[in-house]
Order: C-alpha cells, then sequence, then structure tokens
C-alpha cells in the first residue's frame, strides 16, 4: 500500500490531527524530529514493516514491539497516537501518516525538500552552497536536504525540488552537448 493513494487519502486526515495536536501544544517541530526518526526506523526495517502491517499479529503484540522499538525517545503525544494507531487497525498507515505529516511541517515553516544526488558524498560546506542556491531559487526559509550517491554521475549534482529538477551533473552536460551537436548536423 506504500505510496498508494487509498493510503495517503486514510494517511491524510490522521496526519492532519497529528498536526493540530502538536501545533496546540506548540511542539511541532517535535514531533517532526520523530516523525524522521520513525521513517527512518521503517526504511531499515522491512521486517517491522511486515510486522506491524500483519493482521495476524496481536495488537497487544504490536504495542509491545512498538513501546520497546521507541523507547523513551519519542514524545508521549505520538506514542499515544501510534497506539491509537494500532487499537484503530490504522498501524500500517504509520509512514503514509508520518510522511504526510512531515508534507503538512514543511508548508508550515515554508521549508522545501531536496532531493541531491551527486557522485560523491557532499561536503559540509558542499552542503551549505546546495542549500544556499535551493533558497535562492525557490524562495524558501530553509531546506531539508535527502542526499543519495551515484557515482555514473562522475561528477557534480542533480537537485530535484517537487517537479523541478536541476542537473548540474557533468552526465548531464554531456548529454545537453550531445543533443546540441545532434541538432547541429
Amino acid at each position: 500500500m506504500k505510496g498508494s493513494l487509498f493510503s495517503s487519502e486514510i494517511a491524510e486526515p490522521y496526519a492532519q490531527a497529528l498536526m493540530s495536536l502538536a501545533q496546540s501544544q506548540d511542539i511541532t517541530r517535535s514531533i517532526g524530529e520523530d516523525c524522521r526518526n520513525i521513517l527512518e526506523i521503517l526504511e531499515e526495517s522491512a521486517n517491522l514493516q511486515s510486522f506491524i502491517s500483519s493482521p495476524v499479529i496481536k495488537d497487544e503484540d504490536k504495542r509491545a514491539v512498538l513501546n520497546r522499538l521507541l523507547g523513551d525517545d519519542i514524545h508521549q503525544y505520538l506514542r499515544n497516537f501510534i497506539m491509537l494507531l494500532v487499537d484503530k487497525r490504522r498501524i500500517v498507515f504509520l509512514q503514509a501518516i508520518c510522511e504526510q505529516y512531515l508534507a503538512l511541517l514543511r508548508k508550515l515553516t515554508n521549508t522545501v525538500l531536496a532531493e541531491v544526488t551527486a557522485s560523491t558524498e557532499l561536503s559540509d560546506g558542499q552542503r551549505r552552497d546546495v542549500i544556499d542556491k535551493i533558497k535562492t531559487l525557490t524562495g524558501a526559509e530553509s531546506v531539508e536536504l535527502k542526499t543519495d550517491n551515484d557515482p555514473e554521475l562522475i561528477g557534480g549534482v542533480i537537485i530535484k525540488v517537487g517537479s523541478q529538477v536541476f542537473d548540474a551533473s557533468l552526465r548531464g552536460q554531456l548529454r545537453r552537448i550531445s543533443v546540441s551537436l545532434a541538432g547541429a548536423a
């Protein structure tokens, strides 16, 4: 169900409810950080995703595992929210709800999500330069970077912000040169 329209239709009201709660308690950023951590855990463990999605596994077992896994690091409101999802048999949508919450948080804080693909790991200076460039291009107050490495790029970066793609890679430059030479022939 990951990424499906059905999933996002169910996740959106839950994410909005969580956002309303977070705003009323002035903990939107704290809940956002917890959601990022949960997404990281879910992305690293396909077994955990299968476990919480399984209709065969008892709710008490799901609550016990989630409580142990999340520990005391998660905000109590989010913990209670997650336990409510287990009770309502909506825990299967946890990933979609966290992603939707982060989208709402980005909108609230005028933050853009930029997916950056580079040939090698970006240095701190390069990350700052990319963030500054994205702020200039989008007018956003802040930028959330999601980085990935692709050795086939040879050099440079590809930046995706929403539906816009900025290809500043050597591979992209070579492709543009090739197209212009083919058009000139």
